[in-house]
This record gives C-alpha cells, sequence and structure tokens, in this order.
C-alpha cells in the first residue's frame, strides 16, 4: 500500500484533538502491520514533524537488519532539530561497532550540526560499552551547542562504563571548556556513576578552566 501525504494528513486530521506522540505511534503501528510505503512523503518530512516521524518509523519498522536501517538513514539523513536525530538511536543499536564507527567519522565533519549530533548520539546504547579509546578522539570542538551537547552525553556514556579511561582523557586533552564542563555535569547527574567518582571529576573543573 503506498501512502501520498494528503492520505496520511487526513489519517493526522482523524486523531483526537490535541493529540499526542502516542496517538501518532499508534498509526505509525497501523502502518507497519499494513506495510505501508510512504516514501511519498520524503519530501516533506522537514515541513512536519509528524511526516518526519512517520516516514522515519514506517519505514525503520519495515526492516529486520541494524546494518539496513542505517544505509536508509544514512541515504536520508535529512534533520532539522536534535529530536530528528535522536529518535533514531534504538534503530541501530545492533550495529556492528567498527560499521559505525566509519559513519560516525564521516558524519561529525558534516557542514549539517545535526548531521555532526547524529554522529555522536548513535553510539549512546550499548555500542559504546568498553569503546572509550576508540570514540573519545572523535571528540572536537565545535560551535554548535546541540553538537557540544551529543559530545557531552556521550563522553558521559562513557564514563558509566569507563570512568577511569575518562577521567584520564579529559585531564588530557585540549578542548575548549565548554564540552569538558558540560561532559561533567552529565557525569554528575548520572544515577549510573558512584558518588566517588562524580567527586573526582568535579575535581577536574579548576585545572580544566584554565586551558583555552
Amino acid at each position: 500500500m503506498k501512502l501520498i501525504k494528503e492520505q496520511v494528513q487526513k489519517d493526522l486530521d482523524a486523531l483526537p484533538e490535541h493529540y499526542k506522540t502516542g496517538d501518532v505511534d499508534r498509526l505509525i503501528r497501523q502502518y507497519v502491520k499494513q506495510k505501508a510505503d510512504v516514501s511519498a512523503l520524503r519530501p516533506y518530512i522537514l515541513d512536519q514533524q509528524q511526516f518526519h516521524r512517520i516516514y522515519f518509523y514506517v519505514t525503520l519498522g519495515q526492516i529486520s537488519g541494524a546494518e539496513e536501517r542505517m544505509a536508509f538513514i544514512h541515504e536520508n539523513l535529512l534533520f532539522s532539530d536534535w529530536w530528528h536525530t535522536d529518535q533514531l538511536i534504538s534503530y541501530v543499536a545492533e550495529l556492528d561497532f567498527d560499521s559505525a564507527h566509519r559513519y560516525a567519522r564521516e558524519y561529525i565533519h558534516a557542514s549539517d550540526p545535526f548531521i555532526r549530533r547524529w554522529g555522536y548520539v548513535l553510539f549512546i546504547s550499548r555500542l559504546c560499552k568498553g569503546r572509550g579509546e576508540r570514540l573519545l578522539p572523535l571528540m572536537h570542538d565545535d560551535e554548535a551547542y546541540y553538537v557540544r551537547m551529543a559530545e557531552a552525553w556521550l563522553i558521559a556514556e562513557l564514563a558509566v562504563h569507563e570512568p577511569e579511561t575518562v577521567y584520564e582523557w579529559l585531564r588530557s586533552n585540549d578542548l575548549k571548556y565548554n564540552i569538558n564542563g558540560k561532559a561533567i555535569q552529565k557525569i554528575c547527574d548520572s544515577y549510573r556513576i558512584s558518588g566517588e567518582w562524580k567527586r573526582r571529576f568535579q575535581g577536574l573543573r579548576p585545572e580544566l578552566r584554565k586551558r583555552k
């Protein structure tokens, strides 16, 4: 079944007034069950957030392999805010790490800040566990706020599994404080990191502030 924009809009209009994300997700599950083809939505997904969600979720919901899902995302790097990137994390959690790393090395240098963000947040899953030595070198100074937040988020996620590795890296990297400081904040906000480690990371702040 091939769906056109007008039919999808009609289905959205039939949802309860002031519908929520859960209502859209029920519609998405219905489309997936029907094996709907939503490719006709592609030209419009940056105009309406719900079209973006439906286009990606319905298509990805019909793709079984992580590599195939990632290939689809790679061919459709159409993001307009942080939410559009972060919502895709779960679909690539089973991706082979080396494959994900190759994609990320390309994404973190893209001109679009939300593609750069995707290069970091795609690892916010089991993909990052035990991978500090491979992922920390991807961090670099970035002027875009949402990219810096993604870097800090990933650094904090790595600290859950490898606090010593992240601690030593923070002591020696040459990044600006706006990334290092935010990473420490996210580490201290995490309920999965011990109080002792949080105090040690906090203790790095004076030293890090002295850098460029």
